[in-house]
This record gives structure tokens, sequence and C-alpha cells, in this order.
């Protein structure tokens, strides 16, 4: 148990980095869990992974909001919504047949990833956007959308909300992925709530992984906002890449 555990913390590491940079670190630890423990219910792992990932995005979203101005009236109401409504994601995950959602996503990323690659000033440089009411009750919008589908489903969140602040509101990647971090937390705190009120949480593994992802978190976030908005670009590109492969790899198998 124990080696696998130190196993785990290598894999949580990698996935705090990542996903702190321009998030996706649930495709690196959520395989790696099903993969060391088998034999364990994949409720179970998916909350143990929550609880991990969680703490890491924490962590992230500190570091984020404390190097980049974060414009809290569009995050702030996008938060709110997205942890009602990733906790109502979170309960209706039985109700909704997942696998029936993996070819709309995979068409969906790879719209993403068509227009991000084609349109080369996409999110390089933040355009002064007034915030007013109709704004607000985008970000409400977009919040409710992305946290319903971050507790049912979940792959590809993070690139779904930097996408959706860069298209709708003309911000920097760097701006957008402070964003992103913000509702992203809301997001994994709601499905959190669920899973520990049911009891589908392995501490053992969790709380050693959440250390490691927390630890991968600080240098992930740290080399984005260091290597600036063109870099954080080009690694979202690679992971709309990876996200498409893994979905279309789950689709065909």
């Amino acid at each position: 148990m124990i080696e696998t555990t130190l196993l785990l913390c290598c894999f949580a590491f990698c996935a705090g980095l990542i996903d702190a940079a321009v998030g996706g670190g649930g495709l690196i630890q959520v395989p790696a869990l099903f993969n060391f423990m088998p034999g364990v219910a994949p409720a179970t792992l998916l909350g143990s992974n929550k609880l991990t990932s969680a703490c890491g995005t924490a962590l992230a979203a500190k570091s984020w909001v404390s190097r980049v101005r974060v414009p809290w009236s569009l995050a702030l109401p996008a938060a709110a919504t997205a942890f009602v409504m990733s906790f109502c994601g979170a309960m209706a995950v039985s109700a909704v047949p997942t696998a029936a959602m993996r070819p709309l996503v995979l068409f969906l990323i790879v719209a993403m990833a068509i227009y991000t690659f084609v349109k080369k000033d996409f999110g390089a440089i933040r355009k002064p956007l007034s915030i007013g009411r109709r704004e607000r009750l985008l970000a409400l919008l977009i919040g409710g959308a992305i946290g319903f589908y971050d507790g049912l489903f979940g792959p590809g969140t993070g690139s779904f909300l930097i996408f959706l602040f860069i298209r709708c509101y003309a911000l920097d990647f760097l701006v957008a992925s402070a964003c992103a971090k913000v509702v992203n937390l809301a997001t994994n705190a709601a499905a959190l709530i669920f899973f520990i009120g049911a009891g589908k949480v392995i501490y053992a593994v969790a709380l050693p992984m959440a250390v490691f992802n927390m630890a991968g978190a600080v240098v992930g976030s740290r080399l984005a906002i260091k290597r600036g908005a063109g870099f954080v670009r080009g690694l979202f590109l690679v992971l709309l890449v990876a996200l498409i492969v893994k979905l279309a790899y789950d689709i065909l198998k």
C-alpha cells in the first residue's frame, strides 16, 4: 500500500503542475488511480481524486490571484453558480449515461482547438471590456453550465472555462486562467462535499496525494505566470490535443 501511495503521489505532483498552468490534471491523476487501485469502487476513486485536486486547485488559485489582476465581478458570480450546479451534477451522475456525453464533448474540444490554433491572437492580448449587468449575467450562465458539467462528467472543465472567458470577455490567457482557477475551485469544493458526505474518499491515499498535488500546483502556477500568455497558449493547445486523443480512445475502445 505504501509503494502504491508513493507512486500515486508522483502522478499527483505532475497532475498538480499541469492543472495549475492550464487545467487537465485529471488526465494524469484519474487514470493513475484506476490503474494502481483496480479493486476500489469507481465512485470512491473519483472522490479521492476530487479531494486531492481540490487541495491543489485551492493553492493554485491563491497563487494566481496574488499575481494576476482578477476581474472579480466576473469570477465570483461564475463561481457561485458553478458551486451550486456542480453539486447538482454530482447528484445526477447515476441518472445520465456519461458515455453518451463523450462524442459531444469531443466535438466541442476539437472545435476549441481549431479556433485557438487558427486565431493566432486569441488570448494573446487583453482588450479592456466594460463589465455591466449583461456581462455578469453571462458569467452566471457560464459558471452554472460548466459547474454542472464538472460535477456530472468533468474532463476539460478548466479548458472550457479558459476558452469561454477569453471568447466572451476578450481576456488574455493569464487572466482567463486565473478566473478559471477561481471557478474550478468552487466546482471542486461542491463535488467534494457530496463525495465526503457519501463516504467516498480514501483519506490514507488522498491526503498524501494532496500534499504532492499542491507542490505541483505551486510550481505550475509560478511557471505559467512567469512565462506569460504565449506559453500558456501553447500548453493549452497541447492539453486540448491530449483531451481529444483521450476522449477518442474512450469512444472507440
